[in-house]
């Protein structure tokens, strides 16, 4: 029987496990992929990576043991391009080129949905995040009562972003009137559900939404859904869009004359980068927090807590720490725990080893198989958060309501914009 080049490996591999005494060095490279947006709209999800994966190679620098087999360990980065076409194309390349052992993927649904569809395909254990999960799971057509069986995620829920929302709206004095921006895409159609996103649970406290209808990302002119809000008298704005587009829109509102009291957007607030590109717009704007020097964890690899690793980034990099910056970290985390527990660099051992895990890391406690909604998704925590002018950068992120996490410290006030 003719064996392909990954069955020959992980014989290989087979044969140096059962022959270790007790420890062996391997000749072989164990290969970790990592798909994210470098480039292109949504580039400001990848800032970060390229100096985690250095941080990486540090720490993973003497080997990772699997079943008594000490391998050198190479992390291969792929960019997506913010293009789902694209991604799917890196990881392919991954899996089939570079047989790499584990996929890991983050950034928004156009680049963790197609390289997740790439490994359950090619049956490639793949971890995922920075993707609520609803956008993830059902946007891969995922089946409730089966899940999947070589891809697993974890981030939070929309149920929890929109927790997070409308606690913090509670706190505002409005009218209860809030108007939708959602585009036309896997996030855009999850968060604009009238079942599983916002306007059910909207109307259940006793808010009102103008919802214009989808728009294509990327668009140039938001006339038509300004001209609605102030129609329908908004005074809270709320949505999930790209950082070009967000910048549109604000522009816009503020040439027409529209002044909400809150615009809490998702996507598009939550980087540093698009807050300075929008100047004085930026002042105000309110966004979900998912990590921040202020999250009570540390890191499982190098015991850091959050607070020292965004520090860690800001003294390296002269940049303000950004929020993927934890979950990139933790996405290696649960790659070297899962690695060390694995029986074998066979891709079902490890996918079992991905599904049973069990740890504290720096995003806070993983755990698929019953922390989440389903098999393949574990909770991760969610604050909401407002940029105000702040000390050492032109805008800082303040965490303004915890009522979703309260292990999660505030430090802030949620204030109306001027």
């Amino acid at each position: 029987m003719n064996m392909t080049r990954r069955q020959l490996i992980q014989a290989m591999a087979a044969v140096a496990a059962t022959s270790a005494s007790p420890l062996v060095f391997s000749a072989q490279t164990l290969k970790i992929g990592y798909v994210s947006p470098q480039t292109g709209p949504l580039a400001a999800f990848g800032e970060a990576d390229r100096w985690v994966i250095d941080r990486m190679n540090a720490v993973f620098k003497n080997g990772i043991e699997v079943d008594g087999t000490k391998y050198a360990v190479e992390i291969i980065l792929k960019d997506s391009q913010s293009s789902p076409n694209r991604a799917g194309e890196v990881a392919n390349d991954l899996i089939l080129e570079d047989e790499v052992a584990l996929v890991l993927t983050a950034g928004t649904p156009e680049t963790a949905n197609p390289v997740s569809d790439a490994c359950e395909l090619n049956e490639v254990p793949c971890v995922s995040s920075v993707v609520p999960w609803q956008p993830w799971f059902f946007g891969r057509q995922g089946n409730p009562e089966t899940g999947f069986n070589w891809t697993y995620h974890m981030f939070w829920g929309l149920e929890d972003v929109i927790g997070a929302y409308i606690d913090g709206w509670e706190t505002l004095p409005t009218n209860k009137s809030v108007g939708g921006l959602f585009p036309n895409d896997a996030d855009g159609n999850a968060w604009g559900d009238k079942e599983l996103g916002f306007p059910k649970p909207l109307a259940e406290k006793g808010y009102t939404i103008t919802d214009p209808g989808r728009f294509q990302s990327g668009a140039q002119d938001f006339s038509s859904q300004i001209a609605a809000f102030k129609r329908d008298n908004v005074e809270i704005v709320t949505g999930v869009v790209i950082p070009p587009d967000a910048k549109t829109f604000l522009t816009q509102a503020k040439q027409q004359g529209f002044n909400p009291k809150a615009i809490t957007l998702g996507k598009a607030l939550l980087f540093p980068s698009a807050i300075e590109a929008l100047g004085d717009l930026g002042d105000g704007l309110s966004t979900e927090v998912w990590w921040s020097p202020y999250h009570p964890f540390k890191s499982s690899l190098t015991g850091q807590s959050a607070g020292a690793l965004a520090k860690a980034y800001e003294e390296s990099t002269s940049k303000q720490w950004t929020q993927p910056i934890g979950f990139a970290h933790a996405l290696f985390e649960v790659a070297a725990n899962t690695l060390k527990r694995s029986k074998s660099l066979k891709p079902a051992d490890i996918r079992d080893a991905v599904a049973a895990t069990r740890m504290e890391s720096i995003i806070g406690p993983v755990q698929w198989g019953g922390a989440g909604p389903f098999k393949n998704v574990s909770k991760t925590p969610l604050v909401l958060g407002q940029w105000k002018k702040g000390k050492q950068y032109p805008y800082e992120l303040f965490i303004v309501n915890n009522d979703q996490a309260k292990e999660i410290p505030v430090n802030g006030k949620f204030e109306v914009m001027e």
